[in-house]
């Protein structure tokens, strides 16, 4: 029946209604597909649940500062020193600066005009001046800070004299820089890198137009659907999880490109019809296929159960990335490669009643090297990879300053070393502090004198709540300001009925830190659960599904493991995003886990007629050389995310790619295929095929007779 149901979805006319329909739905989604980054919240603030101590702050700042409030910092040098002509000067461009669309009057707490002066203030040296304004632009504003940077630059100009654009601003201005076409970068690197191992794996000058053209489809339509729930919906979609749907689209689609080409080129040696030979092909590699691609989507749903807003927007994005991706693969691409026909294979057309070349090809020759000696194969390669993930212990997973956050050195980097350095304090990102106005002198008290922090302003008062804030001695987004964070609630949070709360930039951040922490704790056991659960029900068994696990476990901490001592000692990155082990365990063990169900699919699909022993060497030798090259697209769209000068991305690419390669190569080809021919029919414990194994003795383990694949 269910082959019935896959030739109909290829059959001689519907395969042009399958072509056609896919061409309204490209025509309808490309348009909504191109305004996804307008959509786009890479605010910190929108980041975190509404249960995190700065988001509660947030909403009573409300009724002293505008929530679209910029605060940009200008920052002047001068080794020789700042002469009075400059600081003449600099109050005039700063005069001129709040004249901008845009800026917003600069008063006191009492709400009377300040002069240009007071916004300027001099380092202790007399070297380095910093100036602050304030811009709001609405909602929109953080996309319009490029604009207004170079208005900036444009009019900040003294002979002798460097100026850098620091503060918010002047890092929202670089963070649009960094993404800057990032995008479209990042698209047209995946799919070079895809069409160039399609070309290497198919040896066909035509056949990798077909995979690439199902990717760009469900990419297209997945961007289109995501657009309309971030419009519509409030789904969060930031530069990261829109980034990571590019690679995940293409990486993951592809794979599944490759493992139904390769079992319909099997089929056409058996099938002289195409259409009958796409039809088996979909029957027996569909549930692989669906299996994998839903146990993606439930890993990625797990993500939804997220502190972090960012982490839980993640889930339903690339959910819907692997679910549009699985739709297309499994009707598209098969309309197009019966549409198409033999020649598409060209020059290496798979022609009917030829023999299979796996049957004797590498991988099947190193399932009989692996027979030979199966437990000291598997016990020496668990043995690598658990020496391997000790290397966790160099990982620095507590978050990055913005200093760190980049993999070369920005204007407002330089601009906030340049005020540390002549200890400037940054009052563009004040801690800021919001209690009851009852206890507002005592709160302030407890501000003064905690390490780290500049002395108070305020309190501005409002409908019985009271406003301070005090300047950072830190860069705001460093473990040092969270720890003078830290100290402030303390302090505050001692003061008996004031309800203070602890807001600003820097709590913020710190938030996320925690947060981040503990979405690692719930999430990675819960995705544990649902894959194990998963491989339950497909491979219907209990012992293979636990062994499959801990190989999974194993492969995410020797791939974290050699990563961490990557970053720290050859790429010199100072740190890891707190949210970067939980990322790279999602996308190793749902994506990993493809793997062990495109190999233990088919030894579970070959063991009635051959014995589960036979069985592995037949699988390995059949999917060995699919599974390889699906590895290398993975890894390869993934390390394509190290080419942006993003620190984050670059650890996530790194480290997602090693890991594939480690699960491809070792893990699946290797460890799993060793574990099998040891253990034997045992694997399917309790199912009917260990109870009544076809056989448990295999005359000569050590060479493959030309069985059927």
């Amino acid at each position: 029946m269910h082959r019935q149901i896959a030739g109909r979805l290829t059959g001689r006319y519907t395969k042009w209604f399958v072509l056609g329909l896919w061409i309204l739905v490209l025509f309808v989604a490309a348009p909504f597909a191109g305004k996804l980054t307008s959509v786009q919240d890479n605010q910190a603030s929108s980041w975190l649940p509404a249960s995190a101590e700065s988001t509660k702050a947030l909403d009573k700042l409300g009724a002293f500062q505008d929530q679209n409030d910029i605060p940009t910092v200008i920052v002047y040098e001068r080794a020789s020193g700042l002469s009075k002509g400059d600081l003449a000067g600099i109050a005039t461009q700063v005069a001129k600066i709040q004249e901008l669309d845009g800026a917003v009057p600069a008063r006191t707490p009492q709400g009377d005009p300040l002069p240009p002066q007071a916004l300027v203030q001099v380092s202790p040296d007399g070297q380095v001046a910093q100036a602050a304004v304030t811009f709001n632009f609405g909602s929109d504003g953080w996309n319009k800070l490029p604009d207004v940077a170079q208005q900036i630059r444009h009019i900040a100009t003294i002979p002798g004299v460097t100026v850098h654009l620091a503060g918010p601003g002047g890092q929202a201005a670089d963070s649009a820089e960094a993404f800057s076409g990032l995008d479209g970068k990042l698209l047209l690197f995946t799919v070079l890198v895809v069409v160039v191992i399609l070309l290497v794996t198919y040896r066909s000058p035509t056949l990798w137009l077909l995979p690439v053209i199902s990717a760009g489809v469900a990419l297209t339509t997945a961007q289109g659907v995501i657009y309309l729930l971030a419009k519509y919906a409030g789904l969060t979609v930031n530069g990261q999880s829109q980034g990571i749907l590019t690679v995940l689209v293409f990486g993951a689609g592809t794979d599944y490109a490759l493992l139904l080409v390769a079992r319909y080129r099997e089929e056409l040696r058996r099938h002289e019809d195409r259409h009958e030979a796409m039809a088996f092909a979909l029957h027996r590699a569909a549930p692989a296929i669906v299996a994998s691609a839903s146990t993606v989507v439930l890993a990625m749903v797990c993500l939804l159960v997220a502190e972090m807003n960012s982490t839980a927007g993640l889930g339903p994005v690339a959910a819907i990335g692997i679910g549009v991706g699985l739709l297309v693969m499994l009707t598209l691409l098969p309309a197009l490669l019966v549409i198409t026909g033999r020649w598409m294979f060209w020059p290496a057309r798979p022609r009917f009643g030829s023999a299979e070349p796996t049957a004797g090809g590498f991988w099947a020759r190193v399932g009989g090297r692996i027979a030979a000696r199966p437990r000291t194969v598997w016990v020496g390669t668990a043995l690598v990879l658990a020496a391997a993930s000790f290397g966790i212990v160099a990982l620095n997973a507590h978050g990055l300053s913005t200093a760190d956050s980049y993999t070369k050195e920005f204007d407002s980097i330089k601009g906030q070393k340049v005020l540390a350095a002549h200890h400037l304090a940054d009052r563009s990102t004040p801690v800021m502090v919001v209690a009851d106005a009852a206890g507002a002198s005592e709160v302030k008290r407890a501000m003064t004198g905690v390490e780290g922090l500049g002395e108070p302003t305020g309190p501005v008062v409002k409908g019985g709540v009271a406003f301070l804030s005090a300047p950072l001695a830190e860069d705001p987004t460093s473990q040092a300001a969270f720890d003078t964070v830290d100290r402030v609630r303390a302090s505050v949070h001692a003061v008996d009925g004031a309800h203070a709360l602890v807001g600003g930039a820097s709590a913020t951040t710190a938030d996320i830190e925690k947060a981040s922490a503990h979405d690692n704790l719930v999430i990675i056991p819960l995705v544990l659960v649902v894959v194990l659960l998963v491989l339950m029900v497909l491979l219907r068994a209990l012992f293979s599904p636990l062994l499959l696990i801990g190989t999974v476990v194993l492969s995410f901490g020797a791939s974290l493991g050699v990563s961490s001592l990557l970053f720290k000692y050859v790429f010199g990155f100072a740190g890891a995003d707190a949210s970067l082990p939980l990322f790279v365990f999602v996308f190793l063990v749902a994506l990993g886990i493809d793997y062990n169900i495109f190999l233990m699919t088919r030894v579970r699909e070959e063991t009635p007629a051959h014995g589960t022993r036979r069985a592995s060497r037949i699988a390995l030798g059949a999917t060995g050389g699919v599974i390889t090259s699906a590895g290398m697209v993975l890894a390869a769209t993934f390390l394509v995310l190290a080419t942006m000068p993003l620190v984050a991305f670059a650890e996530i690419g790194i480290a997602v790619a090693l890991g594939v390669l480690l699960d491809t190569m070792v893990v699946r080809s290797v460890l799993v295929t060793a574990l099998n021919l040891d253990i034997g029919s045992a694997i399917w414990w309790p199912s009917r095929l260990d109870r009544h194994p076809l056989r448990e003795d295999e005359p000569d383990p050590t060479t493959l007779e030309g069985a059927p694949v």
